[in-house]
C-alpha cells in the first residue's frame, strides 16, 4: 500500500539501562516516522518482542521516561509547539504507559478518573465533559461510566486505563502486553482500540509488547525483537535489538493476516530461539 515516512515522531540513540556493574539492555537505536497514506488517518503502530529476560520491560521504563538511560538518548516530536521538526529529550508523563494490571483510582469512579486525567489541560468544564462523553461512547464503557474499578471487568479497566493515558500523555502511547491473558472478545476490544487510536491522529504512536508472535505481526507496521546479541561468536549477557522488520516497507502493513505474515511469524520465531 502507498505511503510516505515524514517527520521523526521516536528516535532512540545508543540507549543502555545498567542496574550496578549489571548491564540490562545496550544499543538500541530506533527511528520512527509519521506514516502518511492519501485517504486515510494513519498512526504509527510499533510491536516489540523478544523471550522473557531479555530487557523489554527495562526498555520501557527508559522509554517512557520511568527509568533514566546509563547512556543514549530518547527523543519524541514536541508536538506542543507550531512546528513537528521540534524535539524533545523524553520526561515521565510524556508517553502514555499503561501494564499489566491497569491500574486505576481505587476510590474513583471511571467518570471520576478521566475528569482528574484531563485536570491540566486548557480546556472549559463543557469541553472536558464532551470529550470524556465522546470517548465513553467510542470505547463502549458509557454504561460503565459511574462504576468503580473493583465492579469492571478486565477489558474495561484496560480501556480505562488507556484513555486515561491518552488524556495525559497526548499522542504516544506504551503498552506492556496488552493481550495478556484475554479471552477472544477482549483481545477484540484491544485490537478495536488500537484502531480507535491509530485513526484519530496522525501522530498518535502505539508501542506495545507481546508474547504472541501473529498479534504482532498483525496489528504493528514495524517490529523490533530483543534478544542476547551476539558479537565475534560470543552471546552478550544484555538485550539489545537483533531484528527490525518493517512491514510497510515489505508491503504488508495494514492488510488481512494471511501468508506473507505469516512467513514474518516463522522468521521472527527463528530470531527469537537464536537470540
Amino acid at each position: 500500500m502507498q505511503y510516505t515516512s515524514q517527520n521523526t515522531l521516536l528516535y532512540v540513540e545508543n540507549l543502555s539501562v545498567a542496574y550496578g556493574d549489571k548491564t540490562i539492555i545496550k544499543d538500541i537505536n530506533i527511528v520512527e516516522k509519521d506514516t502518511v497514506r492519501d485517504g486515510s488517518v494513519t498512526g504509527q503502530v510499533i510491536a516489540v518482542v523478544g523471550r522473557s529476560g531479555t530487557g523489554k520491560s527495562t526498555f520501557f521504563r527508559a522509554l517512557t521516561g520511568l527509568v533514566k538511560p546509563t547512556t543514549g538518548k530518547v527523543l519524541i516530536a514536541d508536538t506542543t509547539t507550531d512546528s513537528i521538526d521540534d524535539a524533545k529529550e523524553v520526561h515521565e508523563g510524556d508517553i502514555g504507559f499503561v501494564d499489566q494490571k491497569y491500574t486505576l483510582f481505587r476510590n474513583k469512579t471511571v467518570y471520576e478518573a478521566l475528569q482528574f486525567a484531563l485536570r491540566n489541560k486548557e480546556m472549559s468544564k463543557e469541553e472536558k465533559d464532551k470529550q470524556i462523553l465522546t470517548y465513553l461512547k467510542d470505547w463502549g464503557l458509557e454504561k460503565a461510566k459511574d462504576q468503580y474499578p473493583c465492579e469492571l471487568s478486565g477489558g474495561q479497566r484496560q480501556r480505562t486505563a488507556i484513555i486515561e493515558q491518552i488524556f495525559c500523555s497526548g499522542h504516544y502511547m506504551v503498552l506492556d502486553e496488552p493481550f495478556s491473558g484475554l479471552d477472544v472478545g477482549n483481545i477484540q476490544d484491544v485490537k478495536n482500540a488500537f484502531k480507535l487510536i491509530t485513526e484519530s491522529h496522525e501522530f498518535n504512536t502505539i508501542i506495545y509488547s507481546t508474547h504472541d508472535i501473529e498479534l504482532a505481526v498483525e496489528l504493528a507496521d514495524s517490529i523490533y525483537v530483543i534478544g542476547y546479541p551476539e558479537i565475534d561468536g560470543k552471546k552478550m549477557p544484555y538485550g539489545s535489538i537483533v531484528k527490525h522488520i518493517d512491514m510497510k516497507a515489505l508491503g504488508i502493513a495494514w492488510k488481512e493476516f494471511g501468508l506473507e505474515h505469516l512467513d514474518i511469524v516463522k522468521q521472527i520465531k527463528e530470531v527469537m530461539l537464536q537470540s
